[in-house]
């Protein structure tokens, strides 16, 4: 299951807080899916098959970041046997432009990871941060994460690290080793 972190609205749509969202379009595009939301569910789903001859979930909670937890306790354990849970979304503490990949850790804060992990009981996943930089002395962490990037250069960086996450989740829906795929985008950043 590919699990991504955001908000949903307009209001939110790209803003950096989001870019685990941006992120899932671009690998739906690139199965061609649509997710789509069924009636009164918080959430948006599409189901592509594998060539492993697996299947793969994607999942865009509409609960709001804080709350996320709250839709992966709903698939994990009840709907579906999740054998690899991804979660794709930003990091304040990675430059803007960089993504990491680890396997399980801690949340760091992060109140969409504390939302899953308090809700699935586990913090055992592999997570994709998307680096969106620390704000500048003047703007408070909240309103730099909802907010947009601040000029063409930032934009560009963020779109650049939103395929490069992308490409990371396709490649271990493919069944490349996380240890492989590790190596090959852990050093990307910025630029590269």
């Amino acid at each position: 299951m590919v699990f991504t972190l955001g908000n949903p609205g307009e209001t939110y749509a790209h803003t950096r807080h989001n870019v685990g969202f941006d992120t899932l379009d671009i690998i739906a595009a690139s199965f061609g899916l649509k997710l789509k939301r069924r009636c009164f569910r918080k959430y948006m789903q599409a189901v592509a098959m594998l060539p492993s001859g697996s299947q793969a979930t994607f999942v865009k909670p509409l609960t709001y970041m804080n709350n996320s937890g709250a839709i992966a306790k709903y698939f994990i354990g009840k709907r579906f046997e999740v054998q690899q849970l991804i979660v794709v979304c930003d990091n304040l503490d990675l430059p803007v432009g960089s993504i990491r990949i680890r396997q399980g850790g801690s949340t760091a804060g992060h109140k969409g990871l504390i939302s899953l992990a308090h809700h699935i009981g586990s913090t055992d996943f592999i997570r994709i941060y998307i680096g969106i930089g620390r704000p500048a002395q003047a703007a408070t962490v909240v309103e730099h994460v909802l907010g947009s990037p601040d000029d063409d250069d930032e934009r560009k960086a963020l779109d650049k690290a939103i395929g490069n996450a992308a490409d990371a989740v396709i490649s271990l829906c493919d069944g490349t080793d996380i240890q492989e795929v590790m190596r090959a985008y852990n050093r990307r950043s910025k630029g590269n």
